[in-house]
């Protein structure tokens, strides 16, 4: 693997290119661990993390010198452990971006620059560590101020060699055997080993021959039968609260971009940020953007055209179980309306209209029916319970093109006590979710 004799790029002199108002010109030793605060201050950074940061800037000290002084060895170590660690990370904190991040950057990209193409992804090659400083020189998350001419050129279509995906759960399992054995290491060598001809049973009653020989009582495996004592009778279950629609997780959404599905001709892939906090489930970081998003797949392409799924707020349903859609994983759904259809007439012939949220309701802001939304949406709705089939029915719209709840198309919620028979779709700050122009429309 070819190395750099020592890396060229200054990260005193990068930080301060790129922001000038956390590092100052005449800085020679800056705090570079608090300084991810101050570069980051939309991320909030918990002791452990910053305990990661300052570690990956020790690792990154150690890389500087094993370059310095052409240790081969050890850089190919740091090398190696640093791919596998990136290989299901985005960043070297998993989502989030730090310091960190950039230090090794500043390191790697003139070791990276000098890498043949089968060095960097090739069967043996640092495919990730080429991934990540792409994505820090070039990923708005860091918008580091890097002319065009000094980045490296990096064609990320340009793959030699295509590794098997590390799983999380087998690399974690991984690293619990490794720390346990680094912790007892003599853990394997502590069971005794029987004596040759003598099974367990003939060693024990040996054992109790010579203990009793000595005069000392005999241990014995059997316990003195105790009486048993009555247990008290559990408490019965609290009573399950009724379903109602507020189980379903409905937010607005902001579409940030959308493409026709590469492998069905009526699908939309679309990204979409409805406010997740990073690293949450069925997630990933957008590199363009650096938010965290949803992947999500809808029967829209034919019904709306392409330009109108950009850059616009919608309402997703966000936890109905991810489903794969011809090799894409969505992991959401976008709520849109649709003329009623009599039974046997097409329902996929359109008209379709997205349903709007309150234009000044951010991403991810909940969204519920008036009168029906004093309960918490559920992590993942079980298939099973059916709850999106059963409520799906009562989303209309009315006359005035406002989305709602009527619960008399649900016969296991209608005249509930102290519930509305027809309750509006509102964000929590206010505001009424509308359709274009469809009234007594189907919403799903």
């Amino acid at each position: 693997m070819a190395t750099a004799a020592a890396p060229e790029t200054s990260l005193l002199s990068l930080l301060y290119r790129s922001y000038p108002a956390v590092i100052s010109s005449d800085s020679t030793e800056p705090d570079y661990l608090h300084a991810s605060a101050k570069i980051f201050p939309q991320v909030t950074f918990n002791e452990a993390e910053e305990a990661d940061i300052k570690q990956w800037l020790n690792t990154v000290s150690g890389l500087k010198t094993s370059l310095a002084n052409d240790q081969k060895d050890v850089t190919t170590g740091i090398l190696d452990q640093l791919n596998i660690h990136l290989a299901t990370r985005t960043t070297l904190l998993g989502a989030k971006p730090s310091v960190a991040d950039i230090a090794i950057y500043a390191v790697l990209a003139p070791v990276v620059e000098k890498w043949t193409p089968e060095e960097r992804t090739g069967e043996k090659g640092y495919h990730h560590i080429v991934r990540h400083v792409d994505f820090v020189q070039n990923g708005r998350l860091f918008s580091l101020q890097i002319p065009e001419e000094e980045k490296i050129a990096i064609d990320l279509n340009d793959v030699k060699f295509v590794p098997k995906p590390v799983d999380p759960k087998e690399e974690k399992e991984r690293k619990k055997r490794e720390k346990a054995s680094a912790q007892n290491p003599d853990a394997n060598n502590e069971s005794k080993p029987l004596v040759i001809g003598q099974g367990k049973a003939e060693q024990a009653a040996k054992a109790q021959t010579q203990a009793g020989a000595d005069g000392a009582p005999v241990k014995t495996n059997k316990k003195e039968k105790k009486e048993k004592k009555e247990k008290a009778p559990k408490p019965a279950p609290a009573p399950a609260a009724p379903p109602a629609p507020s189980l379903i997780d409905l937010r607005v959404g902001h579409i940030l971009r959308a493409i026709n599905h590469p492998n069905a001709d009526s699908l939309y892939v679309s990204t979409i940020d409805c406010g997740d906090a990073p690293g949450s489930d069925n997630t990933s970081l957008d590199e363009e953007t650096g938010k965290t998003v949803r992947t999500v797949c809808s029967g829209l392409n034919g019904l709306i055209p392409l330009e109108e799924m950009q850059g616009r707020k919608i309402v997703a349903v966000c936890n109905l179980k991810p489903v794969t859609m011809r090799g894409v994983k969505s992991c959401a759904m976008v709520l849109a309306a649709s003329p009623r259809v009599a039974e046997g007439e097409d329902s996929h012939a359109g008209p379709v209209e997205l349903v709007n949220p309150p234009a000044d309701a951010p991403a991810g802001e909940r969204i519920s029916f008036e009168g029906w939304n004093d309960g918490q949406p559920e992590k993942q709705l079980n298939p099973k319970k059916k709850v999106w089939e059963t409520f799906q029915p009562g989303f209309t719209t009315t006359a005035d093109r406002e989305v709602a709840f009527d619960s008399s198309a649900v016969p296991s919620v209608h005249g509930q006590e102290g519930k509305p028979a027809l309750g509006k779709l509102v964000a929590a700050s206010g505001g009424i979710c509308t359709v274009k122009s469809l009234t007594n429309a189907t919403v799903r």
